[in-house]
């Protein structure tokens, strides 16, 4: 297996018994937390194992560096190799559907300079409704060593590199959130409504199709480049709430094969919690 973007569910149900696998359950729930977890012990993809977003997927909140800051690398290295993750492994994340929450996983491996991990396509649901095997049992990982490698993902950005080039059009920021939220016409999570000025608008959900399952490779390029229009993906840097759907984004540009793009891991919670960065608001 070597798979770096998607894995559909046929090919993962055909390599389930393929030692390299390490499967990973990131079901969430912003309004409840335990909720994930709760499903995965109640039904799971086969061997599959949990990690938790707010637990084991992000660092610790000092109120000013967002909602889901990144884990401390050594700390993320150690959780991985606790659930059987080592330097080989190749790694399929899931979440109910839409990948949101798995592609946070997709991304944080590839900060650690992992390349074989692919998000489930159409997650557990499309799993189902092909009437495909679950299992109610606890798996009980085998402890391995993960080691970081050098990121084939460029470094992540900040608020100070973004309000540095907020006005020199060498920085564009995608920003992943839902357009009422993006406008600032509502904010049910956030303190303060807005964007950041001169993002543009493109929720995650415009990366699938009807069924739930990643639009083509064809298809995403051509809405990101009649988006970007002759921006560079390098320039591109994907921002959400909280550094978590904005990997959703990044996700479906490396599917369309515009390489390069970047992730604002604070994300607008980050942005807004300083009153002096400025806010935009409006389409």
């Amino acid at each position: 297996m070597h798979y770096t973007t998607l894995i559909s569910t046929e090919a993962l149900a055909g390599s389930l018994a393929d030692p390299s696998l390490v499967i990973v359950d990131c079901r969430h729930n912003l309004s409840d937390p335990d909720a994930g977890e709760a499903a995965y012990r109640s039904a799971h993809l086969p061997g599959a194992v949990f990690l938790h977003l707010d637990r084991d997927l992000s660092g610790t909140k000092t109120g000013h560096n967002g909602r889901h800051p990144l884990p401390d690398a050594a700390a993320l290295v150690d959780t991985l190799g606790r659930v059987g993750i080592g330097s080989h492994t190749q790694v399929v994340a899931y979440d109910q559907n839409a990948g949101m929450w798995a592609s946070r996983l997709w991304w944080l491996l590839r900060w650690l300079g992992h390349e074989r991990v692919a998000v489930l396509d159409g997650g557990l649901d499309k799993w189902l409704s092909e009437a495909r095997r679950v299992d109610a049992n606890v798996f009980a990982p085998r402890p391995t060593r993960f080691e970081a490698k050098t990121p084939r993902a460029t470094s992540p950005a900040t608020a100070d590199e973004i309000l540095q080039h907020l006005d020199d059009a060498t920085l564009t920021v995608l920003d992943a959130r839902a357009p009422e939220r993006f406008r600032g016409d509502m904010e049910p999570i956030d303190p303060v409504a807005g964007h950041i000025p001169g993002a543009l608008s493109r929720p995650y959900l415009g990366n699938l199709t009807a069924q739930g399952t990643f639009k083509s490779a064809q298809a995403l390029r051509h809405e990101f480049e009649a988006q970007l229009e002759d921006r560079v993906p390098a320039s591109v840097v994907h921002q959400c709430g909280s550094g978590v759907t904005a990997c959703h984004n990044l996700l479906a540009m490396e599917v369309a094969g515009l390489h390069g793009s970047r992730l604002y891991p604070g994300s607008w919670s980050e942005w807004s919690s300083d009153g002096s960065r400025p806010i935009a608001r409006g389409g």
